[in-house]
């Protein structure tokens, strides 16, 4: 039996992504060079000129300007940790799986200290910023637990959006969360 989570807003307590980018500005200000090309992507993908893996990938840019990412990533989650809400912590699993948009690269070190062993996110180069796959958004989500898990199937998914009805509609049951109020849909 597999459970899948959504990742930010969901199991996490705001937006991983985000709340990475915001600690990098903190503790290394210079990368502060890069919001010219962030604020074009953006404007952009808003005008709707562009798809979102081009404002992400463009987003991403600051990463060119991180030394030591590992290190990085490490010290963030040791500031971010206890933001993994505790209605999942008491019911985790070393078989769930976090299917998520966020970058498989900031994932991948809370989920090994959670000690969950699937994660399928948006694969981005973090030394570059570059996108390696699709985003994991949508119909994508379904496309890789389908590609990660081609005989399983999915007891349930939570998640904060309703951008994840795809994967929900493939579980058996489905939950939306709402900060600590989960509904099952």
């Amino acid at each position: 039996m597999i459970n899948g989570y959504d990742f930010d807003k969901t199991i996490y307590d705001g937006d991983s992504t985000l709340d990475f980018y915001l600690y990098c500005l903190k503790h290394q200000f210079s990368l502060i060079r890069f919001l010219p090309i962030q604020f074009y992507g953006f404007l952009v993908y808003k005008l709707k000129i562009k798809r979102k893996e081009y404002f992400k990938e463009k987003f991403y840019t600051f990463l060119k300007g991180i030394k030591h990412i590992d290190v990085v990533v490490n010290n963030f989650w040791d500031e971010n940790e206890g933001k993994i809400k505790n209605w999942y912590l008491d019911q985790k699993k070393e078989s769930d799986v976090i299917i998520s948009a966020s970058p498989e690269f900031l994932l991948s070190e809370i989920c090994k200290r959670l000690k969950i062993e699937s994660l399928l996110a948006s694969k981005v180069d973090k030394n570059t910023g570059k996108l390696l796959s699709n985003n994991c958004y949508g119909k994508e989500k379904v496309k890789r637990f389908k590609e990660a898990y081609p005989k399983a199937e999915l007891h349930s998914f939570y998640s904060d959006s309703y951008s994840d009805m795809p994967i929900i509609n493939l579980a058996k049951k489905g939950y939306i969360v709402k900060k600590n109020d989960i509904k099952e849909i």
